[in-house]
């Protein structure tokens, strides 16, 4: 993999990256463990700042559902402030797993820190 395979941007995805962390997850339309993931994820947003989640279709986003290789719904990769993955689980995340990879992700270092 190349540096710009384990990364995302925020033309990619469509909206701003957290400034701490950003949830991708990638969901199919009638995937039930995406609707528990979900609102797992929009807790997390909801009591982390700098925290952003987005839900990924993975039939409309093929090409990133290839490059990041997603063969099961829901898969949730966290990104740090950069858009670098630093975690990558299947499945519905617990609250307590979510809240974990953030902070792992807001401890990632900084470009030119």
């Amino acid at each position: 993999m190349t540096p710009d395979d384990v990364r995302l941007t925020p033309a990619e995805l469509g909206v701003p990256l957290g400034e701490r962390a950003t949830l991708v997850q990638f969901s199919t339309p009638f995937c039930a463990p995406c609707r528990a993931a979900r609102r797992t994820l929009e807790r997390v947003v909801a009591t982390d700042d700098g925290v952003a989640h987005v839900e990924v279709d993975v039939a409309a986003r093929t090409d990133l559902g290839e490059r990041f290789d997603v063969t099961v719904t829901p898969t949730v990769l966290v990104l740090d402030a950069r858009g670098t993955v630093v975690r990558r689980a299947s499945g519905a995340p617990t609250l307590a797993q979510a809240r974990a990879a953030v902070a792992l992700a807001a401890a990632a270092p900084t470009p030119g820190a």
